[in-house]
């Protein structure tokens, strides 16, 4: 744990208890925990003084010099020092000498033999890891002397080389221990040190017949956030969350990233599983909370798996499986609470994982089929446009709607070689509708933020239309909020390039994202899409028709035309068109059709017109 580290009596991962610096790293201690205040010698002392000091002093394994000021001048290795006098004629000729005369007389003669070095002098303040560093940039020959320590510029100790380089070793250790167990963005442990606490958790609670709660947590929609604010926003977002998840535990209670946006909390010794439920409420409640993120308030939700041992199971690792299911569980019935695992709970498990399978080969299997949905002028009822709408024909489970699969595609990546397929069919659909001799209506493609961020996106979409021979003039992609927002600079290149090429640009589900205003103004955009759930039921929601009135009058303001998704009935098309919308687009005038359905349709009301 990261503000409660070691609040348990026991420690389950065997790791010797550690000072944390703020970071949440082991804290670098200073030399001064390691001082030995050793009587110097004076710079003035006579040689053959010196020699008795070293056969007294046992422990005496280094010696400083220092002037009248107290200011050290050089150090003494005891093996070197007790050597250099054993020579034959050394204690005659330099015995009755002082220290600076021997110093000043043989230092170039005698550098490198005669015992007394210059120190490395460090401020009683240096931490350890800064004196290594000294010392490896320097000479090693200070890890056998050690280095002199003082205080405002005076002499106060040494610290042994030997010392240092235990103190190195054994704080090497604690680093590799922390790193290995903890989390390195929000400090909190990992899944190494869970599964240790976990382990010895549960064999107590057995010994004891107690039990061991397991919430296995899930940020909604993170994935998106990540990829549409970008990934400093992504991680400041997630040692926030740490930060609460934290701050809901109990003292005894351990908080562990499992890694991504995925978080677990082991509660021992818990009464019933009412206990677990009630922590499930207080993380779900607390979460929604607005967050302030980088000068940037967002809301988020989470979804929470309970599993209890023995209850559940009495296997640790199935156990991380059965809480994870019972989150899924969450997942499919809408987010944002929390679930107790039950024996049905693994169903869903199970199928998600195999529907992850099945997509991997959907592809390749060419199991995927594109339904395309009519856009029309407010002012006339033309047909102006058209939106490409993936579908999935499942081997078994028949045709499938992109929310079936599409938030599955987007966690795994595999939205990215969806799309580029998505994109490229459409392409030679509308081709094949222009040999037909069908209008050349524009052309809508939904592009996901993973998509628009590969580095080769431009030039991908060039070569597709290179390939394909569509006329860019009626193409148009579709990018969400999210994707503008994230790396202004990087995304207006990006936008200019595709404008460049001469594609039209459209802005998606406006209202339901993080725009800032300001940005739009600067991007080449012509189209601006209100999400339906602002349309749906305008014509019995007063605050919906404010809301699409003032959506208008700022396109028009930045000289955008405005398409309104999901009219369904005469009263909304009626309100929509009384806010003055340019376009419009729902189930009211033509729903989503296959290819040949469209084409159809558009020959038979070309004819009737």
């Amino acid at each position: 744990m990261q503000t409660k580290p070691h609040a348990k009596a026991r420690d389950y991962s065997s790791m010797a208890a550690l000072s944390l610096a703020e970071d949440g790293m082991p804290a670098c201690p200073s030399v001064a925990q390691l001082l030995h205040p050793v009587v110097p010698a004076l710079v003035s002392s006579i040689c053959q003084d010196i020699l008795p000091r070293f056969h007294a002093e046992h422990d005496l394994l280094s010696l400083p010099v220092v002037d009248q000021h107290a200011k050290p001048v050089g150090i003494m290795d005891r093996h070197q020092y007790m050597e250099f006098f054993a020579r034959p004629f050394s204690k005659e000729v330099f015995g009755k000498r002082s220290l600076s005369q021997i110093r000043e007389a043989h230092r170039d003669a005698m550098i490198g033999a005669f015992p007394i070095a210059i120190p490395i002098v460090v401020d009683i303040a240096t931490s350890i890891d800064d004196v290594a560093r000294m010392i490896i940039d320097s000479d090693m020959r200070h890890m056998v002397n050690g280095v002199v320590v003082t205080r405002d510029e005076r002499y106060v100790g040494v610290v042994h080389g030997h010392d240092l380089l235990h103190e190195i070793t054994q704080r090497k250790q604690s680093e590799l221990h922390y790193l290995a167990h903890y989390d390195a963005l929000t400090k909190i442990p990992n899944r190494m040190l869970f599964s240790d606490r976990l382990n010895q958790a549960c064999r107590e609670a057995l010994r004891s017949g107690r039990e061991v709660a397991l919430l296995f947590i899930d940020v909604d929609r993170f994935k998106q956030i990540n990829d549409s604010l970008g990934h400093r926003f992504g991680d400041a977002l997630l040692k926030a969350i740490a930060g609460r998840l934290l701050g809901c535990a109990r003292d005894s209670d351990t908080v562990v990233r499992l890694g991504g946006d995925e978080f677990a909390i082991l509660m021992e010794f818990i009464q019933t599983a009412r206990d677990a439920e009630a922590l499930a409420q207080r993380l779900v409640e607390t979460m929604r909370q607005p967050f302030l993120i980088l000068d940037r308030e967002l809301s988020i939700s989470i979804s929470i798996g309970i599993a209890i041992y023995p209850r559940d199971d009495d296997q640790v690792d199935i156990l991380l499986s059965k809480a994870d299911a019972a989150m899924y569980e969450v997942k499919q019935s809408g987010r944002n609470g929390y679930q107790l695992f039950s024996a049905s709970t693994t169903t869903f498990s199970s199928a998600r994982s195999a529907l992850e399978a099945e997509l991997k080969q959907a592809l390749a299997n060419e199991e995927f089929v594109l339904y395309f949905q009519p856009q029309f002028d407010l002012a006339g009822d033309q047909v102006v446009g058209v939106e490409a709408l993936i579908r999935w024909d499942h081997p078994r489970s028949g045709r499938l709607n992109p929310g079936s699969f599409i938030g599955l595609a987007e966690e795994s990546g595999l939205i990215v070689p969806i799309g580029d397929w998505v994109l490229a069919e459409a392409c030679r659909q509308h081709r094949a509708w222009m040999r037909e001799g069908l209008p050349p209506l524009r052309l809508a493609v939904n592009i996901s933020p993973l998509q628009f961020r590969q580095p080769d996106f431009i030039l991908r979409v060039t070569r597709l239309l290179e390939e394909t021979g569509v006329d860019p003039a009626f193409l148009e992609f579709e990018l969400t909020e999210g994707i503008i927002m994230h790396d202004a600079s990087l995304v207006l290149d990006m936008l200019s390039d595709l404008k460049n090429l001469g594609v039209h640009l459209s802005l998606d589900d406006f209202g339901t994202g993080f725009s800032n205003l300001g940005y739009l103004n600067r991007y080449p955009i012509e189209r601006m899409k209100i999400d339906q759930s602002f349309v749906r039921g305008i014509d019995q929601m007063p605050i919906n028709q404010s809301i699409v009135r003032s959506i208008v009058a700022l396109a028009k303001s930045l000289g955008l035309q405005v398409v309104a998704e999901g009219v369904e009935t005469e009263a909304e098309l009626a309100l929509v068109r009384e806010c003055q919308c340019d376009e419009y687009q729902g189930y009211l005038l033509a729903r989503p059709m296959s290819a040949s359905e469209f084409s159809a349709w558009l020959a038979g009301r070309i004819v009737r017109e």
